[in-house]
């Protein structure tokens, strides 16, 4: 098969490192060759995170260029307009709607782009947006927006729901495991229609 291509695109202390482990484990016990990058950007809370998870028969590089991304999984909605450009024609954005104002507009020297799903939409690409954040609090924790997004995520996929389920166990430490197999059973039940 030829290579996918996927990015987590995210801010620091959202848990997409849990993300991307968890996709490689899952492609990789699926038989396929993973690559999965160092994390780019600033990982401390508040910077920009990426993460490259790239699949296939052979795999030579963890890079992916612009225009080459297959799905953008983004955890925040101006890291979603940010990376827009890598993804190819035909691709899926998925993004959590939450919004974390980056320093430049804490400290008043920027805004906060508006109608940023509706802007992406308008370039022609699929969009699936939805507030993960409040489906993670609804599971027992804000922090599990990483599992909802990959249970929205995972209907992408051809792997069943017994595949995804063996690599959270592989994943996730057991006294958190009840909590996020639960956020991401929320992100594989929610209704999430593409705007283009």
């Amino acid at each position: 098969m030829e290579t996918k291509n996927i990015m987590i695109v995210g801010v620091g202390g959202q848990g997409s490192l849990l993300a991307s482990k968890l996709l490689g484990n899952l492609l990789m016990t699926g038989g396929y060759d993973v690559k999965v990058s160092e994390v780019h950007g600033m990982s401390q809370r508040g910077g920009s995170v990426v993460t490259y998870v790239r699949y296939g028969d052979k795999v030579y590089s963890p890079i992916i260029d612009k225009g080459q991304a297959d799905i953008i999984i983004s955890f925040e909605l101006l890291e979603a307009a940010r990376y827009v450009e890598y993804l190819k024609q035909g691709g899926t954005i998925v993004v959590n709607t939450q919004e974390i104002m980056p320093m430049p507009v804490i400290a008043g020297n920027a805004f906060y782009p508006e109608n940023l799903v509706q802007k992406i939409s308008d370039l022609g690409i699929n969009i699936v947006a939805f507030d993960a954040l409040s489906l993670a609090q609804q599971a027992g924790s804000s922090k599990a927006v990483n599992l909802v997004l990959m249970g929205a995520v995972s209907k992408l996929f051809d792997f069943s729901l017994s595949d995804w389920q063996g690599a959270i166990d592989r994943c996730v430490p057991s006294k958190f495991l009840e909590l996020n197999k639960k956020a991401f059973e929320y992100g594989r039940n929610v209704q999430v229609t593409p705007h283009a």
